[in-house]
C-alpha cells in the first residue's frame, strides 16, 4: 500500500485554476521568484533551446524564456490555467515527459506543496538531457512566521486542539540534500528573505487566498471559526510596529542542478591533495 498522501492533489488544481482570473494582484512572490531565477539563468555561459516551464500559473516565466529564443513547454497542476496557456495539465511528481527531452526546465513556486518532492526532482532530471539545468524556486523554512504565531496564539487562546494550519517546510540544507538524492550533478540551494508589511492579517489571508497558496493538507483541515480568527488577527496586530503594520517573510529558496554529464567538472578523487590542510593555513597565517 502507498503511504497516505500529505497534499490534496485535486483542491490544489482547483484553487489553482480559481486563483487564475485575478492572479496579477496577487503575483508579487512569484515575480519575485521569476527574476531569481532569470538572474541565475543570466549568469550561465551557455545556450538552451528547450525548455519546461513547471507551474507555467500566468506564463510570464516561459514568455521571458522565449524573449531569449528558447521553445517552451508549459505544465501546470491546474487545468484551467494549463489549458488557457496551451499547456499540458499534470502534477509535478508525475510528469508525462520522456527523458531528456528538455535542456533546461525551470519551476518558480510549487515544490512546497507536493507530495513526493524527491520523485518530483528525480523526475525533472531524468526530462533534462545530459548537461542539461533545473532552476527551480519555492517557499521554505522560515516563510509565514508571523502567521505560525498568530495561529498558535490562537489555538492556544481559544483552548483548540493545535492543528496543522501551515505547510511543512523545507529548509535550505534539505534543499540541498533533495537536489543530490535525485541525482544532480553540481547542486547548490541557496535562499533570499521577501519582507512584505501589512496592515492586518487579513490582508495576508487574501494574498495568500489569491497566489493559491492556502492550506492544502489532506488531515485535519478544519473551517476557520470567527473565534479563531479574531484571536488570530489579534495576535498578529500586537506584532504591528509603529506605523501599525506587521512584517511577514517569504523565505524563498533558490535550486540550482545540472543533469549528469560527462564532459561536468569532477570533484577531486579524495585523498589526491598534495598538501595537508594544517600546512595550507600555516601558509596562510604566514601570508
Amino acid at each position: 500500500m502507498s503511504a497516505p498522501e500529505l497534499f490534496d492533489r485535486r483542491l490544489r488544481r482547483l484553487r489553482r485554476d480559481r486563483a487564475t482570473a485575478t492572479f496579477a494582484e496577487y503575483d508579487f512572490l512569484r515575480t519575485h521568484m521569476v527574476e531569481e531565477i532569470l538572474d541565475r539563468l543570466d549568469s550561465v555561459k551557455r545556450e538552451f533551446s528547450w525548455a519546461l516551464d513547471l507551474g507555467s500559473a500566468d506564463g510570464s516565466l516561459a514568455n521571458a524564456l522565449r524573449a531569449r529564443g528558447m521553445k517552451v513547454v508549459q505544465a501546470d497542476p491546474g487545468y484551467a490555467s494549463a489549458q488557457r496557456l496551451g499547456g499540458i495539465q499534470c502534477d509535478e511528481d508525475r510528469l508525462p515527459f520522456a527523458d531528456e527531452s528538455f535542456d533546461l526546465i525551470v519551476q518558480a513556486g510549487g515544490l512546497e506543496s507536493i507530495n513526493d518532492v524527491p520523485g518530483a526532482l528525480t523526475l525533472a532530471r531524468r526530462a533534462l538531457r545530459p548537461d542539461g539545468l533545473f532552476l527551480g524556486t519555492f517557499a521554505g523554512a522560515g516563510s509565514l512566521s508571523a502567521l505560525k504565531a498568530a495561529a498558535l496564539a490562537a489555538d492556544m487562546a481559544l483552548g483548540d486542539t493545535l492543528r496543522a494550519r501551515i505547510h511543512p517546510q523545507i529548509d535550505v540544507r534539505s534543499a540541498g540534500d533533495l537536489l543530490s538524492r535525485a541525482g544532480f550533478a553540481l547542486p547548490v540551494a541557496d535562499s533570499a528573505a521577501l519582507t512584505v508589511r501589512y496592515g492586518s492579517l487579513f490582508g495576508l489571508l487574501r494574498d495568500l487566498r489569491g497566489m493559491a497558496a492556502t492550506n492544502l493538507l489532506t488531515a485535519d483541515r478544519a473551517p476557520l471559526s470567527r473565534q479563531w480568527l479574531s484571536a488570530a488577527a489579534e495576535n498578529f496586530a500586537a506584532r504591528a510596529e509603529a506605523d501599525g503594520k506587521t512584517s511577514e517573510t517569504f523565505e524563498i529558496i533558490c535550486l540550482t542542478g545540472w543533469a549528469p554529464s560527462p564532459d561536468q567538472p569532477k570533484p577531486a578523487r579524495r585523498g589526491s591533495a598534495t598538501k595537508s590542510l594544517a600546512q595550507a593555513l600555516k601558509t596562510s597565517e604566514k601570508g
